[in-house]
């Protein structure tokens, strides 16, 4: 694959809105693979990560959720963040290991794989603001208000988006370039969150 088309903004986008609709149709139950490589789908296993995420924290928001759904949810959103974290870092690991990059120039804060994940969250919004402002039930201000949200949300993509893509060129043409950044999560981790060693009955 040439470098130039290994990364396409509004390709990741339309995966991002298709994989989105799909889950809702199938209450969750597309499949996805999981360990399957290749950008794209690392980039659909990232996105399900984030849908399952979205849908966990709903739940923990639910009224009338006992003490112990609000902690088995908990559980599944720290599972769901780190695997959030882990499949963006393998995002940009898969790209720098196709890439030459000048090493002498400008370093990027943003890595790719941040900016789709972030792209991943607002193909939700988006989503979820779509059926609020068409929602039946709702008053005519609720729907107005979400329509003027979603006009702002799909700003702000394709304004990444095009962030994106100019980021991807500047790094082919040797005028930018970014490196692998370790989200270095230290919550799920026993030997590094006092709550967890704290409590290790020594």
């Amino acid at each position: 694959m040439a470098a130039r088309s290994m990364l396409d903004a509004i390709l990741m986008t339309r995966m991002q809105d298709d994989v989105t609709a799909a889950l809702h149709e199938t209450d969750g139950e597309l499949e996805i693979e999981a360990s399957a490589d290749g950008l794209m789908a690392i980039a659909i296993a990232q996105h399900r990560a984030n849908f399952d995420l979205w849908h966990e924290e709903d739940k923990a928001r639910a009224p009338g959720a006992s003490d112990a759904e609000i902690a088995r949810v908990k559980h599944a959103i720290d599972a769901l963040n780190q695997r959030r974290n882990d499949l963006m870092e393998k995002i940009d690991r898969w790209l720098l290991e196709r890439l030459e990059q000048n090493e002498d120039a400008p370093l990027h804060s943003e890595t790719p794989g941040l900016m789709i994940d972030r792209l991943s969250v607002l193909a939700l919004k988006i989503y979820h603001t779509h059926e609020e402002a068409g929602r039946a039930s709702a008053t005519e201000a609720h729907r107005q208000r979400n329509r003027e949200r979603l006009t702002l949300l799909c700003e702000q993509r394709r304004d990444l988006a095009g962030c994106l893509d100019e980021l991807w060129r500047e790094v082919l043409s040797g005028e930018r370039r970014f490196k692998l950044y370790r989200q270095m999560k230290m919550y799920n981790d026993p030997e590094l969150n006092p709550a967890m060693y704290g409590n290790s009955g020594s």
